[in-house]
């Protein structure tokens, strides 16, 4: 099938989700939805030839049980279904933990097993068909901003510039500490088979089982990340006893006691990390969490500053990251000062990446993507120059009207020369002022005002013409951006005066030394 074929799955999945959403099902329900009754339809499509295999679903809750149901009692078994499901081990566990069945009408759950998902055979399409069509709902799914899932969606064209410039290799790991829905790590195991295509058995084999790892907090969105690799032909399949390349856990919490030759991810926005509480009144009240972790370099409640750190140390010795990470990363003082200082020193942080706004589904977001490779101890600094691409300054993008594409970031591919960096050569010059692409030597970095790399030189065009202003809905996200730092950082002054009578609660997690 063509990608006009998974186009036309994903639209007959997605015209069916406009009934259920008038009974109040968001975008996200219908897509959980979907994963469960998926599975279920895969995993019995594999008990028939050609493929024979035993199902890893007992009998009582395999996919003919629904067929055979209708009404209330459908309803009912599928909700004790997803229960059962959910207590066992391994990828079924990992897709069904806490499941709820959330198409409440029996009606239109009996229209979505019989008429949607039991006349395709999923497992005859191509891994790339089933996949498309399953990343397209999802992408479908980030743009409900009302709900919140964009969060969890990083751009395709930026993860796929990301990979090709990192070009993972047969053999090698790859994690992302912050998997989301998957899109990084997609994007990894479909360039090594594409740049690779006469792949050895046991690379093939470690490829599918073990080249991959990610970690994501929120459950729900963890198990879209189970089911899209799944559907791509990653990790074990229904009934494989091996261990899931995804896990729902909290990855600043400790060194996982492993590390990767290449990490690649996009932490999530927001720069506080808290827990919730209830205190002594009944009310519930949020405070600032400090990771304490002895292979961090300081101590911080700023999460961003936090993932800086916890890649670094998840990092094979020359291992190679490129993270996604906000202004404030660049620029902060007290704890971001000291973790630059020390990642310039500790580690070759050769490139930066400037990003556009309006290209992240949170509106207003100002990101970079931060590339660094994990050096051995040393007496001289590991950063001899940072090289850096400006492609915000006079690019404006939209989620709907300019979206962001791939051939946007062929100047910034191009120029990286991932297969020889000291070729590189700037397009800035004196001669030039409008060159993008420019280097900076570490005493040059050493130099700036708290060591921060929030570097530009680029004259803004907006600045200087009211005629040339950003489209009105970039202005109002930034301006949006802007108010919620300011309304954050009133609620950290205020967290912070009221646990100062109380003393600040910390979460000490002893650390590995990540070596």
């Amino acid at each position: 099938m063509s990608s006009n074929g998974s186009q036309q799955v994903v639209q007959r999945l997605w015209n069916y989700c406009n009934v259920l959403r008038d009974d109040g099902l968001s975008y996200g329900d219908y897509v959980e939805q979907l994963t469960f009754l998926l599975f279920l339809k895969m995993a019995h499509e594999q008990t028939q030839p050609p493929w024979s295999r035993p199902s890893p679903i007992p009998d009582a809750y395999a996919w003919p049980s629904l067929l055979k149901r209708d009404g209330d009692a459908l309803e009912s078994h599928y909700r004790h279904l997803l229960e059962a499901l959910g207590k066992e081990k391994g990828m079924l566990g990992l897709i069904f933990r806490k499941a709820q069945n959330k198409v409440q009408d029996p009606a239109k759950l009996r229209r979505l097993v019989v008429d949607l998902i039991d006349p395709q055979q999923w497992m005859t399409l191509d891994a790339d068909v089933k996949g498309d069509a399953y990343e397209g709902l999802l992408e479908k799914n980030a743009q409900d901003t009302k709900g919140g899932a964009g969060q969890y969606f990083t751009p395709r064209a930026l993860i796929r510039a990301m990979v090709e410039v990192m070009r993972p290799q047969p053999g090698e790991t790859i994690a992302d500490p912050a998997c989301g829905t998957g899109g990084f790590l997609l994007a990894a195991h479909d360039y090594i088979q594409a740049a690779n295509p006469h792949l050895e058995k046991a690379q093939k084999k470690h490829l599918k089982h073990q080249a991959l790892r990610g970690v994501e907090l929120v459950a729900s969105v963890s198990r879209l990340c189970a089911m899209n690799l799944l559907l791509h032909g990653i990790g074990p399949s229904a009934g494989e006893d091996v261990e899931p390349p995804i896990s729902t856990d909290d990855s600043l919490r400790s060194h996982p006691g492993k590390t990767w030759d290449v990490v690649l991810t996009n932490p999530p926005f927001g720069k506080k990390s808290s827990v919730s509480f209830v205190n002594e009144e009944g009310e519930e009240e949020r405070d600032a969490l400090t990771y304490l972790r002895d292979d961090f370099w300081a101590s911080t409640s700023n999460k961003q500053l936090n993932f800086v750190q916890h890649i670094r140390s998840i990092l094979k010795m020359n291992g190679r990251a490129a993270v996604v990470v906000p202004d404030n990363v660049l620029f902060e003082g007290g704890a971001g000062e000291t973790i630059r200082r020390r990642l310039l020193a500790d580690c070759d942080v050769h490139t930066l990446l400037r990003l556009p706004t309006g290209i992240f589904y949170a509106q207003g977001v100002k990101a970079n993507v931060l590339f660094f490779d994990r050096k051995p101890a040393a007496e001289k600094p590991w950063t001899k120059k940072l090289w850096i691409y400006d492609l915000r300054t006079n690019q404006h993008f939209t989620l709907k009207t300019n979206t962001l594409k791939r051939e946007d970031l062929d100047e910034f591919v191009d120029l990286y020369k991932p297969e020889n960096r000291h070729a590189r050569k700037q397009t800035w010059s004196e001669k030039n002022p409008e060159g993008r692409w420019r280097v900076y030597t570490y005493e040059e970095l050493l130099a700036r005002d708290k060591v921060s790399l929030d570097v530009f030189w680029l004259r803004d065009e907006s600045l200087a013409n009211t005629d040339n202003l950003p489209d009105p809905d970039v202005i109002a996200g930034e301006i949006a951006e802007d108010l919620r730092d300011a309304l954050e950082l009133i609620g950290e002054i205020d967290g912070d005066l009221s646990s100062s009578s109380g003393g600040r609660r910390t979460a000490e997690r002893p650390g590995d030394s990540g070596a």
